[in-house]
């Protein structure tokens, strides 16, 4: 017979409750009892049945982190930080991608087959609108917002300063004597936040900079991809005069502006300076490596696990934003000679 929670309490002799407290992750639990537990645990190849813990505590275990697309680096290391945060709690992580689509991303706030199986839901989608949170409130599933959306008060939202983080990339290029600055990120799609909310801090860094805003330096990408990034610098070098550093609104869309450069013969950032925002993995070691804001998704994970935990705890928990920390980092692609 496989091993039961009041076995491993008898063999560790503390209450099933205190059992049931380490096993499910609770962290106020004394370092030696928690030792005792888990020596039982051992001893007797306890494993949990899920099943059984969902019945017991009408919970699951299980929190859902929902992006818009998984494969933008960004987003994987941001669900990989999730995923070590919750496991801190006692929770494991599903995960699940809109595609960018509405529908989806409505399906999701509505509740589906999949959805009704989290204690709580990380969501990260790309228009939140205030009916489609009037339509989840009638779950009652505990939700937290991530991206820059405007918080409204009603759930927890953690995000950064979008138009603080472009304002400093572009600050950074006027600093480095660039005067013709372009920018890579729009979208036709105007309720889009974070190309709002960039595209804002780009031309107030501008104004603050006294430089001059060039309307056709400004250009869409519909999705922050390493081709939209290709294809919107071609744009930009057919221009004339050309643009001597270029913003783009993502790290993906700078590495394919960087590439667009060098295949026309020009030097990044001798020519053409480039910045992007994120600070993924690939611009680090991309050659030049590239000139970033950094997004701490660390942060921004431990901040949206702690929120979800509360609000499943505590219900009634006012809701809170957490507005995470950036930093500009300088490399290759603006400073020829950064070490």
């Amino acid at each position: 017979m496989p091993a039961t929670l009041r076995d491993v309490a008898e063999r560790a002799e503390v209450s099933v409750r205190t059992v049931s407290n380490v096993v499910s992750g609770y962290e106020h639990v004394s370092k030696r009892m928690r030792a005792k537990v888990l020596a039982a645990i051992e001893e007797l190849d306890y494993r949990a049945n899920p099943v059984a813990r969902t019945l017991r505590t009408g919970r699951t275990g299980l929190l859902g982190l929902v992006v818009p697309e998984i494969t933008v680096p960004y987003f994987s290391e941001l669900a990989r930080d999730v995923i070590d945060a919750a496991a801190e709690y006692g929770y494991r992580v599903m995960i699940d991608q809109t595609g960018h689509d509405h529908d989806r991303e409505r399906q999701l706030l509505m509740g589906d087959d999949r959805t009704m199986l989290f204690d709580g839901m990380l969501f990260s989608p790309l228009v939140t609108k205030a009916e489609l949170l009037d339509m989840h409130g009638s779950t009652k599933m505990p939700l937290v917002l991530l991206g820059e959306h405007e918080f409204d008060g009603r759930y927890d939202h953690v995000a950064i300063d979008n138009v603080a983080a472009a304002m400093d990339a572009v600050a950074h290029l006027a600093e480095i004597g660039r005067e013709r600055i372009a920018a890579i990120g729009s979208q036709p799609q105007e309720e889009y936040s974070t190309p709002l909310q960039r595209f804002a801090g780009y031309t107030k860094a501008l104004d603050t900079a006294g430089l001059v805003t060039h309307p056709e330096f400004a250009i869409t990408a519909e999705h922050y991809s390493r081709e939209a990034g290709y294809e919107a610098t071609r744009a930009l070098l057919a221009l004339s005069p050309l643009p001597d550093a270029i913003f783009c609104f993502s790290d993906l869309l700078a590495i394919g502006a960087m590439r667009a450069v060098f295949d026309a013969g020009l030097d990044v950032p001798g020519d053409i300076a480039v910045i992007g925002i994120d600070d993924v993995d690939e611009g680090r070691f991309a050659r030049p490596s590239l000139s970033t804001v950094s997004l701490d998704t660390p942060f921004i994970a431990r901040e949206a696990v702690r929120r979800i935990a509360t609000r499943i705890d505590e219900p009634e928990t006012p809701a809170e934003e957490v507005i995470a920390p950036h930093r500009l980092v300088a490399r290759e692609s603006t400073v020829a000679n950064h070490p």
